[in-house]
């Protein structure tokens, strides 16, 4: 299932390592059988209002390109109880999904979240799904949201590659940690508990994640760290105890390669040579050995070999034993990303003013993600950004601030290094895969949707029995014969539908015994979450009395309202589009099927073929009454007799004079169109009064219709397929219906989570200002065919 993301490859600063140990099999099964997915959510808002729509995009990866394990995303709305309000079901298409939540406007403001995973994801730890909380406002409800003004952090000190050595000088790192806001500026020093009021080393935090300090260690003292914000709050962290020996890995990156070296000290004797391997998304990169260490010796990793991404390199001894370990960033100051070419640049800032600009044509981008916002609005990308969740947080579990800062082009590589010094890789444990101990596979990954099903025949399963089924298509009724199996059971595969599917079916046996059911029940399955909701940094408190919203929340109504009108303007005006093109289509198709003897100017039509919302379960002659007027169905002796203006109606079917109750029993399926014409049909016999025309699928255009070999009692059956995703209209100021919109305070100017670049010419994007902004935030971002490189944007404009 795992694509190979990375060239493995081999570097011996003594000698290669051919033969294949316990470690390098186990990270090999790991990859081949268990490749791990994690995602990024791009919401179209950070923040939104009871009674909002929420749009995302979603990129699920395995490893460092998009997936090719899971083509199914399930997307969940939980309360801070985690009492569900919503679950939704999309397709992933080359590890992309895109879809919307509808938030009921019943919600008291509060922070909710979404929940992200597939269900391949559901076989390892709930740590790598993805839970983002959201707040959700609401000026109705008795509370209101605010942000936890207490910033009280905890920090925690790290040793590079986990090891404290007498007279071996030694990178920490620092860890702030805060359900809160952790502080921006803080410092810290280091004491000998024995004088602690000498400082032996200070520094200061690099960002609200991590601090750096160096100190060489001597056997017997012992060390405390002192931290403190600029508000006065400090803690007291004692350093790991001095060892007396062992190894300590260091690792340096600088432009052009990645270098480590192992300085060591009192090792026992016996050791016959210490093994390195480095791992890249649970795969094998970099492996090594070293027979003596020597405390001056450095090796170098090209970064010719690797990708950007989390290296983490592992020191065992002669007896698999690990020894130290460490986790890196690979050339954090070159990062493989793409970036769109924008031409025909034309923004205007004036209130309501058209903008537009194109995406260069670039055959290696199929589609991009587009969200263009006013400057001044917050997203989801300011924190946590594509780049982010698939370089660091998709791997890492613990809390992180700001992550995206890690990726911007002002990134402090120090502190990036620093961060990932105070981590450990939790995707997989050496000793457990050593040993065989792997995740349990509880859930397969399968393509799309499927259903199983079986066949019961007088109570009993039903072996090797062929079942017909029967779809409406817009090329017609079409068949496909399915085979259950020696139990009865049989399995309806990668299915790919929204909202849901209806079909018939029926036995295929010359004789079918009436007394058969068959069961259809879908193979997916929502899986509950198990851990604790992440805390947030916001609280809620009593609203008072005739309190009046933020100016952001005000705003987020109004708009709410807004795009309320213009999706009601943009479905009228579909309508009326909808409306001319079926007449259209509705005369083309009545020319095709009518010879010019049965063509009236009087005439109602009917049409199935590009209006299949018309068909029903009843007697055609009995869908008809009260849809024409003038026409009158009446049931006499058994059969339905259609009148027109009191007399008898002629009844044709493909054009021959038939009785009514020659079609009593024809499907509506098999109709195509049906016309009514009144008065006198010159040169038709039967037809000197009106007649009612039918014209069936087999005498049209839609081509094959149900076999009439096939027994005429079929039963149906509806599935439930991917939820569909509620259109983002944008309003077209240009059209006179939408100057009626009092005010415009949209702060989401344009959406598109699936923007296809087809044509010979450049993706074309166009949008509309509100009443107000006076710059723009262009967000775009995508892969390329191969889904293996980024392109990313992220831009204020003008």
């Amino acid at each position: 299932m795992s694509k190979k993301l990375i060239t493995a490859f081999a570097i011996s600063t003594m000698y290669c390592i051919n033969a294949q140990t316990k470690a390098e099999e186990a990270i090999k099964t790991l990859e081949q059988k268990y490749p791990q997915e994690k995602i990024h959510l791009l919401l179209n808002k950070k923040s939104f209002v009871a009674g909002d729509n929420l749009w995302f995009k979603a990129f699920v990866f395995d490893g460092y390109t998009t997936t090719n394990t899971s083509s199914s995303l399930f997307i969940e709305l939980y309360d801070k109880n985690k009492t569900q309000i919503s679950k939704k079901l999309f397709p992933l298409i080359n590890g992309e999904g895109n879809g919307s939540i509808s938030l009921p406007d019943s919600l008291k403001e509060d922070v909710y979240y979404i929940r992200a995973y597939t269900t391949w994801m559901a076989n390892f730890s709930e740590d790598f799904q993805l839970v983002k909380p959201i707040p959700i406002y609401n000026p109705t409800s008795p509370e209101k949201l605010i942000v936890n003004g207490d910033s009280h952090w905890t920090a925690s000190v790290h040793p590079e590659s986990g090891s404290f050595i007498d007279g071996i000088n030694t990178k920490f790192a620092v860890r702030l940690q805060s359900n809160g806001e952790a502080p921006f500026k803080w410092e810290g020093y280091i004491t000998d508990t024995d004088n602690p009021n000498v400082k032996i080393s200070t520094f200061k935090g690099l960002d609200q994640n991590v601090g750096l300090f160096s100190l060489t260690p001597k056997i017997g003292k012992k060390y405390q760290l002192i931290v403190q914000d600029s508000q006065g709050q400090t803690q007291n962290i004692s350093l790991p105890d001095v060892s007396p020996s062992g190894i300590n890995l260091q690792v340096t990156s600088d432009k052009n390669q990645l270098t480590y070296s192992l300085k060591s000290k009192n090792l026992p004797e016996g050791s016959k040579y210490f093994k390195i391997i480095g791992t890249m998304a649970n795969q094998l990169v970099y492996k090594a050995k070293i027979s003596k260490i020597s405390n001056d010796a450095q090796y170098p990793i090209s970064y010719n070999q690797l990708v950007n991404g989390i290296l983490q390199l592992t020191v065992f001894d002669d007896k698999e034993n690990i020894i130290a370990s460490r986790l890196s960033f690979v050339q954090p100051h070159s990062l493989q990303v793409k970036k769109p070419a924008l031409e025909s640049l034309s923004l205007n800032s004036t209130p309501r003013g058209k903008s537009s600009f194109d995406i260069s044509k670039n055959l290696n981008h199929p589609n991009y993600t587009v969200l263009i916002t006013e400057a001044e609005a917050s997203n989801t990308e300011e924190d946590q950004n594509l780049l982010s969740s698939f370089w660091l947080t998709g791997d890492i579990t613990s809390k992180i601030s700001k992550p995206a800062q890690y990726f911007s082009p002002q990134c402090n590589t120090d502190a990036l290094d620093a961060l990932l010094i105070s981590e450990k890789w939790k995707r997989f444990d050496w000793q457990s895969i050593m040993s065989g101990k792997y995740p349990v596979i509880k859930y397969e990954p399968q393509n799309f949707l499927s259903y199983k099903g079986k066949i019961n025949v007088q109570g009993k399963p039903s072996p090797n029995t062929d079942l017909n089924l029967i779809f409406d298509t817009n090329s017609g009724p079409q068949i496909f014969q399915i085979k259950s199996d020696s139990n009865g059971f049989f399995t309806l595969n990668n299915l790919l539908f929204e909202d849901s599917m209806k079909f018939s079916y029926q036995l295929n046996t010359k004789q079918p015994d009436p007394n058969y059911t068959v069961f259809f029940q879908p193979s997916y399955e929502f899986i509950p979450y198990q851990k604790s909701l992440p805390l947030t940094s916001y609280q809620l408190t009593p609203r008072s009395a005739n309190e009046q919203p933020s100016n952001e929340v005000a705003r987020a109504v109004t708009a709410l309202n807004t795009q309320k009108a213009i999706s009601d303007k943009v479905i009228n005006i579909t309508e009326v589009k909808l409306k001319g093109e079926l007449k259209d289509k509705t005369k083309k198709l009545n020319k095709q099927l009518s010879s010019s003897l049965f063509t009236s100017i009087n005439e109602s039509v009917f049409d199935f073929v590009n209006n299949p919302n018309l068909q029903g379960s009843t007697n055609i002659l009995q869908w008809l009454q009260g849809k024409v007027a003038g026409l009158n169905v009446q049931f006499q002796n058994g059969d339905y007799i259609p009148y027109i203006r009191g007399s008898v109606a002629g009844v044709f079917l493909d054009e021959v004079n038939v009785d009514p109750g020659q079609i009593s029993s024809l499907p509506m399926s098999e109709i195509a169109m049906v016309k009514v014409s009144k008065g006198s049909i010159v040169g038709v016999f039967g037809g000197e009064l009106g007649i009612i025309a039918i014209y069936t699928k087999r005498n049209g255009p839609s081509g094959k219709t149900i076999d009439k070999s096939l027994p005429s009692q079929l039963r149906k059956i509806t599935l439930n397929g991917y939820n569909k995703e509620i259109p983002f209209d944008n309003p077209i100021y240009e059209n006179d219906s939408f100057k009626s919109i009092p005010q415009d305070t949209r702060s989401i100017l344009y959406w598109n989570p699936f923007l296809e670049d087809q044509s010979p010419e450049p993706s074309h994007i166009q949008f509309y200002n509100n009443d107000d902004a006076k710059k723009y935030k262009i967000i775009i971002m995508g892969y390329d065919k191969n889904n293996e490189t980024p392109l990313y944007y992220n831009e204020i404009l003008p």
